[in-house]
This record gives structure tokens, sequence and C-alpha cells, in this order.
């Protein structure tokens, strides 16, 4: 007999897919089913139900029991197999490797018993060339032939190879947990509220005396606890036991050893377990002996001891519906399972009365279904179920397949349906951690690269080999790319390494030599992996270009530096014809510094902020948990908001692919800031857009520096016409200071002290007294002329630093003031001085004025005690808002124990001749402190003075220091 042709098979075959090809081709004459005309309606039936269905399925039939299987089966059958060559074929030929397993299980059902189910069973079978470990999880049915009698064997089965691996891989974690128990030391226990009945490791009985019975009464263990704790305990166990409380069980208490009477401090911690009455069913936890460490109060180490049971939905849903009236006939608890709905909510009632959420969606479909006789395949859709009560959103795979009677119309539809919700959301997040980790590294232009550390092999992104000058897919080795740094860098690039092989973090700037022999700046960052002996296995890591920017810097850098330079030389000149010129020195200095941080965000197709990365927290202000889900339109102002700068940004990126803007930006707390922003476009596998990566750089410095250096380049002329004219008034200062004022002070002096030599002893008393205030009035004057000219080169001497002994300069000035220290029997105490670069003659005049100042207003009935210290520390240490937290700071401290001074004078002393105590009561001019301010300021410092009425007063320099110590 001959082979069938398409045209004139029965309708029972109709579509079915590859498998309904070959079924339809084959030529059944010369099996013993002989041809397909002659089958009987059991067979057709079953036959159409599983060539239509999405699920695996496979059917044996007759006494030879010949092999069907529909495509969604054939997959099971791998490659270089049994496909397609059992079709047709006797069960026992085609299973030859399996039959021993098989056969009694085809018996059972042949023989009248019930439908097997299998669960995760081990049957290796023949597959790609060879046989396979593999698990399944499947189930025999009987097939009745017209008599009613079982005439072939229905098989329904899912691949459960993956979840058997999860399983064995968490009885791993297990024993793992369970190592990490012993290892940690601690005492496990686990009660049963219901039973009453406690059991526990060797450990904790031993710390208790119990017996070593496999399970307990849990007063036996109370009874051990320290009488004054055992009331407290029992408390806090009947409080976990209630539903109310959560469960949690945390306490440190006393055990007292029932025969050694050893005391042992106890931390436990554990957890009541609750069934769905709010009945306690479990109560376990650990103790670890904190007897050593409850002084200290150290935490106790916490072990996890519950492992949370794997929930696993049954591999196939069936409902069999009646295609006119949709009224559910036949529910499996597999469909029951993924409905979440009783089985007296599904059977025997309207199908959309049962699925009443999901009939907007696919009512059509399934009439479709019944009219047309072509099934519909749903696959991983969405949907909002009412299950056990509650709205869930799910991902479902189903099918609507026609089952037909032997006229070939449809009278019944098969509902099959499978919960696929977890396996979606997770390849979901995976997709959209892949996505956004591609999207931020090309919106960040960097280059990546792994670097085997163990055979020096890289593996380097096309950006990567782009940044060194080579083809994109050019393979380059590790060698080569180290010949092309500069021989400048290399030191720096090595000690990078050098640290990151020891804590793990590598980050280094350097040079390199393109293949263009252009030179460029790269900035390479990378994480060190260890193995698990600690030693390092592979580095992964990214490179940046960041040559336009270190240009952009030195640029920057030699204008200001050639302004500062014309300011200095301009300055110097005037100061060889006046020293008063106040501040005329550093007026305009300049530093631009380029911010190297970030904000890289991911937008979805409306604007709304999806990511957020620490560069975004740093420069907006505003936490992830605050912005994302919100628009990105916070960012701008208020007048672009009115102007629509945002849409207007992602629709020419939408329209060119990339955006790019300068201007303000608003800050979390409302502050603004200058911001560089690229807006790229995120296109899908349909080039539709999706999305857009944002990268912002704030600017706000280099866009202040950059102001400043326009404003002092407009004003640097009209500054030296107002400094010409401040250069002839302070001419005419210095003239009159050192000739018209001294030159008759010098006659006055002259002239006194010859009439003391000749006259006074014909002076009357008031003559002699009003001639003592002459000479005193005369000596004052001189003093402040002094003092004032001091001040004026302290102001604008030339500023020559170097690196100098503070010891060397205390040594100096005590010299200086060696007569003074004996009369009034004075002590000075040098305390760690260091070595700062400094300007040496100005800073033995500020020291000179400062211990002067400590003698000056020393107590009369006690020696001065001057006390003289310093260290080098960072800024951020100091509650000071005037220092940086960037930089170092060498702090000097002169304290004394003299009379000291009202704490509200202490901005007031450093102003020019001002004074706190008459002349009469301390001689002086009131320019000593002015005079120390400015050295200090000379030295980009700040000074500050602490002090109480008769507690002696602390003077406390802070001078920049150039790095952190060596200590």
């Amino acid at each position: 007999m001959g082979i069938q042709k398409d045209d004139d098979f029965p309708q029972f075959l109709t579509g079915g897919g590859e498998m309904g090809k070959l079924t339809r081709e084959k030529d059944w004459s010369k099996t013993s089913l002989g041809s397909m005309q002659f089958w009987p309606q059991s067979l057709r039936t079953t036959l159409s139900i599983i060539l239509n269905s999405k699920f695996p399925m496979f059917l044996w039939w007759g006494p030879e029991l010949i092999c069907f299987y529909n495509d969604a089966y054939r997959p099971s059958l791998g490659q270089n197999g049994k496909h397609p060559s059992i079709l047709g074929m006797k069960a026992e030929e085609a299973w030859t490797e399996i039959w021993h397993i098989i056969k009694p299980l085809i018996d059972q059902v042949l023989s009248g018993g019930e439908a097997t189910w299998s669960e995760d069973q081990l049957i290796p079978i023949f597959r790609n060339g060879k046989i396979e470990d593999v698990y399944w999880t499947f189930s025999y049915s009987p097939v009745n032939d017209e008599s009613d009698k079982p005439a072939g064997v229905l098989v329904t089965c899912t691949e459960t190879t993956s979840k058997i691996i999860t399983l064995h891989e968490l009885e791993e974690s297990k024993n793992e947990l369970e190592f990490a128990i012993d290892a940690t030391e601690l005492g496990t226990w686990d009660y049963n509220p219901i039973t009453n009945k406690f059991s526990a490791n060797e450990r904790l009985k031993k710390w208790f005396g119990l017996p070593s019975n496999e399970q307990i009464e849990l007063n036996h263990a109370i009874n051990a606890i320290f009488e004054s704790d055992r009331q407290r305990v029992t408390t806090a166990i009947q409080k976990a036991l209630d539903f109310s409380s959560g469960g949690k069980y945390d306490i440190e208490y006393t055990i007292i050893h029932p025969g050694t009477k050893k005391e042992t401090n106890v931390r436990a911690k554990g957890r009541a377990w609750f069934n769905e009455k709010k009945t306690a069913y479990r109560f376990n936890g650990t103790l670890e002996d904190v007897t050593e460490q409850r002084i200290a109060n150290r935490k106790a180490a916490q072990v996890e001891q519950n492992i949370r049971n794997m929930i696993l939905d049954a591999p196939i849903g069936i409902c069999v519906l009646d295609a006119f009236t949709l009224i559910s006939e036949i529910v499996n608890d597999s469909f029951i399972e993924v409905a979440g709905k009783s089985y007296e909510a599904i059977a025997g009632k309207f199908y959309w009365d049962t699925f009443s959420e999901a009939r907007p969606y696919y009512e059509a479909a399934l009439e479709k279904v019944v009219k047309d006789g072509i099934p519909f395949y749903a696959n991983e859709v969405e949907l909002t179920l009412v299950r056990h009560g509650n709205k869930e959103n799910v991902f479902v795979t189903f099918v609507y397949a026609p089952i037909r009677n032997t006229n070939g119309e449809v009278n019944k539809i098969a509902v099959w349906v499978v919960d696929n919700t977890q396996q979606v959301i997770a390849r979901q997040e995976i997709q959209k951690g892949v996505d956004k980790l591609n999207v931020v590294i090309e919106a960040s232009d960097l280059g990546t690269f792994e670097l085997d550390l163990i055979t020096d092999s890289i593996d380097c992104s096309e950006r990567f080999n782009q940044i060194f000058g080579y083809a994109t897919e050019e393979k380059i080795s590790h060698a080569q790319f180290l010949a092309q740094l500069h021989p400048g860098d290399i030191f720096t690039r090595n000690e990078a390494f050098k640290k990151a092989l020891e804590d793990g973090a590598l980050h280094y700037q350097s040079r390199i030599f393109a293949r263009n022999k252009l030179i460029k700046w790269i900035e390479v960052k990378g994480q060190v992996f260890f193995d698990e002996q600690h030693n390092p296995k592979i580095l992964l890591g990214t490179c940046r270009d960041i040559t336009e920017e270190k240009t952009h810097i030195q640029e920057h850098q030699f204008f200001s530096d050639e302004l500062e330079k014309q300011v200095q030389q301009r300055t110097k000149e005037l100061i060889e014809s006046n020293r008063l010129l106040k501040d005329s020195e550093e007026r305009y200095h300049l530093m631009v510094e380029e911010v190297q941080d970030y904000a890289i965000l991911y937008l979805n197709r409306e604007g709304i902020v999806e990511n957020w990365n620490a560069g975004a927290e740093k420069i907006k202000g505003y936490k992830a948990a605050e912005i994302i889900g919100k628009s990105f339109f916070n960012f701008y102002t208020e007048e672009d908001r009115k102007n629509n700068l945002p849409q207007k940004l992602l629709k020419q990126a939408i329209q060119t692919g990339r955006a790019r803007q300068e201007g303000w930006r608003v800050r979390k707390d409302g502050s603004l800031f200058w911001a560089s922003v690229l807006i790229t476009a995120v296109h899908n596998e349909k080039n539709d857009v999706i999305g857009f990566s944002k990268v912002t750089h704030d600017l706000t410095e280099k866009k202040d520096a950059e102001d400043r250096l326009k404003k002092s380049a407009a004003e640097l002329e009209q500054k030296n016409i107002v400094l010409e004219k401040i250069n002839k008034e302070l001419q005419s200062f210095a003239y009159i200071s050192s000739h018209d004022l001294q030159e008759p002070l010098r006659k006055i002096q002259t002239f006194a002290g010859r009439l003391l030599d000749t006259e006074y002893s014909n002076l009357t008393e008031n003559g002699k007294d009003q001639f003592k205030r002459m000479q005193h009035a005369a000596e004052r004057m001189q003093t402040l002329i002094d003092d004032l000219l001091t001040y004026s080169r302290t102001n604008s001497a030339e500023r020559k630093y170097e690196k100098t002994d503070l010891n060397k300069i205390v040594e100096q000035v005590k010299a200086e003031l060696k007569e003074e220290l004996q009369q009034k029997y004075a002590t000075i105490e040098a305390i760690n001085l260091c070595e700062i670069n400094i300007i040496p003659f100005q800073f033995r005049q500020l020291l000179h004025n400062l211990i002067s100042n400590a003698l000056k207003f020393s107590k009369p009935e006690q020696p001065p005690q001057i006390k003289i210290e310093s260290k080098i520390v960072r800024g951020t240490e100091f509650k000071n808002n005037q220092l940086s937290d960037k930089m170092w700071y060498c702090q000097i401290s002169i304290s004394d124990n003299g009379i000291g001074f009202e704490q509200h004078y202490s901005e007031k002393i450093f102003e020019l001749f001002q004074r706190l105590h008459g002349r009469m009561e301390y001689h002086g001019t009131g320019i000593g402190l002015a005079i120390v301010k400015k050295i200090v300021e000379n030295h980009n410092g700040i000074i500050t003075a602490t002090s109480e009425l008769n507690k002696g007063a602390t003077f406390d320099i802070y001078i920049p220091a150039p790095s952190q110590p060596d200590f």
C-alpha cells in the first residue's frame, strides 16, 4: 500500500507541525496498525490532542506499543539519536536502553491499574550520539479504545535535570552551613511547641549537662539556666511563640552545669515558625558562648539556620472545555495550582466566569480557535490573575488546542498552561542589568579589559584597542600594551599595579605612545580577583582617554601662571619704591580644577529615572531611593522647564541619536551647578528608541575659573593704573616715614639728651615731670614708626620660602630675648617642632612678637611659662571652616600662663593699633599682633586666639603643608 497524499488524509491529522507532517507521510501499511483510514476513533482523537499540543507528549499504541510523539517532545530526543526513526517503531526496539525501567510501568497501566506519576526520575537515554543522564518528571496514563479497555499509554513529561542540579547545590550549601556552625563553635536547638520535644547538638547538650537522647523535654534545659535568669528566658520564649511578636528571639543569660557547676554566659538567637493558623509549630536557633566577650559587648556570630523549601509548580496544567458552552469538564491538579483557585471554582463552571480577569484579552482568541480549529499559542505572556483571593501578576505559557470529533468538527478545547513567572522575571532582570551596563560603558566612552594574571593573556574591548591606536578586532598581547607606556610614567604604573596585587584596587594615570606616535593621557581603574589561597587570578578593569582633560587643565594652568607672573612682576616693581602696599601679591591667584566625577543615568522613553550611580548622588545630591521613578525634569531650572528644554533634548536625541548641552542645573538643595550633558538614545533590536543614557559632568569650577580668567584679564590694565596711583601715595608716605618724621624726632631726642645733661637740675619739679613725659612720648613715637615700617616690610618684602627647622627659629628668638627671659625667670618649652617651608626672617619676627607678648602680659607673682608645639594633620581634624578638608596643615601652638583676655576680643587683638590695656599698665603700640597676622597670611595660613582672664592665652597657627607627613 502506498503513502497517503496530503489531500486525502483524515481530518484528525490537520496541522501538528513537523511530527504531523511526518505522521501523514509515513507508510503505516507496513506496520501492525495498517493504513490510517482504518485506525480506531480513540487513536485518532488521542493523536489529534497530542500533535496539536505545545507540551511534550508521547503515545504507545496497540499490542506492539507503536511509538507516536509531538513537536514539543522532539527536543527531548536531541540530535543524532532516535528522531525520526522511532516514529511507528515498536517500543521495545525504540527504547532498548531503558526498556527494563519503563516496561513494568507500561504493564501496570495496561493491566487496568491507575495512572503513574514519577517525579525527578533519573532515566538515561541515548541522544546527541551518547547515553546521557537525564532527570524526568512524567506521568503514564491509560488511553481506552472503543471497548473501553486500555489500548495505549499516554506519556506527558518534563525534563527536570536543571532542577536536580540546583537541589544538589542546595544540599552542598546545607553541608557548608553545618560545617560553618561547627567551625564557629555554636550550639543549636530545635523545639516543637506542639509536642514539647526539644533537640540540640552535642555542644549545647554539653553546656546544659543534658543527656545525649535524641529528644528531651524543654523544662530539662530550662532547669540548667541560672535561677535569676530563668523567668526572663521563659518569658522571652513565650513572647517569641506569640505570632504578634514576629517570632524573633534574642537574649543573653547564664547556664550552670548541673554536674560541674561551671557557669557559661551565652547569647541565644532564634526564631519561631508559624502555620496558616498563626500557631507556632517550630522554634529553633543558636547559642554562642559569650563568656569572654560579654564585657566587650561583641556581636554574636549569626548563622542562618533555616533553608527555605523550594516550591515547584506541576509541569503541566490541563483543563478540557466544551467547545459550545465553554463549560470546564476536566481539570487536573497542576491546572488548579497554576490558577490559584479551588477545584469547585473551576470544574463545571463557565470558563470566563472563572477567569474573568483574562477575558478582555483572550476571549476573541478562544472564539477563533472554536471557529477555525487552529490552535492559539501564547508564550510567557503577562497576566493579572486572582489567585488565592489576591491579584497577582504572573507570566504563563498556555495553549487553546482544538479537539475534533469523528466528523472533523471542533467539539472540545484543551487549555494547557504552565507558570513561567520565576524564569521570566529572572531573565528580565539579567537582561535589564546587561543592557544598562552596556549603555553605561558605551556612554562613558570606556575601554574594558580582562587580564589573566597567571598566563598574562589579555582580552580587550574595541574601545580599548582604539585608545592605543589598534584596529578594533586586532589581538594584542599585554607586553605590547605595556611597551607603549611613557618611560616617565612606568614607575607610577608599576607601583599602582603592585598595590593592586595587595588590596585588590587598581587606579593610575599615565601617558602612552599611540601607534600614530601621538602622546595620550589615560586613566586606568580595575579590580583584582583572588583564588581561595588569596593568590591574584584575574584583573578586570577600564581604560579612559583623558588627553583632552589634561590638555585643558594644562592650558588654563599655563595662562594662570603667566598672569600671576605678570602681577608679581608689576607688584615687585612697585615695591622697590614703596613698601607699604597691602596685599599686592596674590591678588588674582587663579586655580582651575577639572572635576573628574560623572553622573550616569538611565532614563526610560518618557524621561523617568531608572538607574542612579554614586557620581549622580555626589553631583545632584539625591540618593537613589529619592529620585528613581521620577522625571529628570527635576534637574532643570524653572526657566528651562518653561522653555521645554528637557523635552527638546530628548527629541533631538531621538532624531539624531545624541543631544549635547551645557547650562545651569538644579541640585536637590536648590543650588545651581554648571553641567555638561550628553543624552544618548538607546534602541532595541527593532531600532525603536526604548530609553536614554544621560551623562552629566559638573563643570561649575571650570566655568568659574574661566569667568575669573576673563574678568581678571579685562581688569588687569585698570588695576595697574590704580597700583601706579597708590604707589605715588605710598612713595610720599615712605619719604615722610623715613625722613620727614624721623629727622625732627631725632633732633628732639638729641636736644632732650643735652638738656638732661646740662639743665636738668635747674628745672622745677613740674618741669622735670613734663620733661620726662616729652622723652617718653618721643620714645613711643620712635617705636611706633619702627613698628609701622616693620608692618609694611612684612606686607611687601620678597618672599623666599625655605624648608626650615622650627627649633632653629625658636633658639634664635630665645637668644634675642635672653635678658628679658632671665629678668622674669621665664621658661620656653619646645615640643615636637617640625620642618616646614616658610620665610625664615618673617617667622622669626612672628615668634619674637608672640613670645614678647607672653613676657609682657605675664602675672607679676608668677614666672612666665611658654609652650611651643606643632603637628601636621589633615584639615578635617580641625573644626574650622576656613581650612580645607583636602589639605594638610602644620599646626603651631604658642601658649602661656599670663593674664589672658576675654574670648570676645579674640579677633579685635589682631587689628592695627588695638590695645586691651592702658598705656600706663603695659607699654606697646598695638601693632605687634597685626604683624603676626600679616606674616601668617603671607604664608597662606590662618591664626586664632583662645583665652580666659587670668588663665593664659593660646595662639594657634595653621600653615599649609605640601603633603602627608612621613610617619
